[in-house]
């Protein structure tokens, strides 16, 4: 059974830190790449950061370079997102998620693409 878990999300100030942490199993990890999206109340799912498991190239949503880090641990199938420098607009749900065929930058641009989904969990930004 395929399962991505996230976790570390919760409250932050405008300026803080953060870093969650998606636990994936039941599939080779290798061979997809893992992502970062989130979706604000009333807009539509975005891309925030993907990174391709075998080489550890990255990708950035624009809204985030410079702000968020993502890294994988291959030894234990985990992707983390650092985020730095929170901003309210970065309240959202976020949701770790996999996918294989495709570059990360085609994942960022379409989210729906990616084949396996995590539950998601709430960050909220706060001044």
């Amino acid at each position: 059974e395929v399962q991505l878990v996230e976790s570390g999300g919760g409250l932050a100030q405008v300026g803080g830190s953060l870093r969650l942490s998606c636990a994936a199993s039941g599939f080779t990890f290798g061979d997809y790449v893992i992502g970062w999206f989130r979706q604000a109340p009333g807009k539509e799912r975005e891309g925030v950061s993907c990174i391709k498991s075998s080489d550890g190239t990255t990708y950035y949503a624009d809204s985030v370079k410079g702000r968020f880090t993502i890294s994988s641990d291959n030894a234990k199938d985990t992707v983390d997102l650092q985020m730095s420098s929170l901003k309210p607009e970065d309240t959202a749900v976020y949701y770790c998620a996999a996918g294989a065929g495709y570059s990360g930058g085609y994942y960022l641009a379409w989210p729906w693409g990616m084949d396996y989904w995590g539950n998601g969990t709430l960050v909220t930004v706060s001044s």
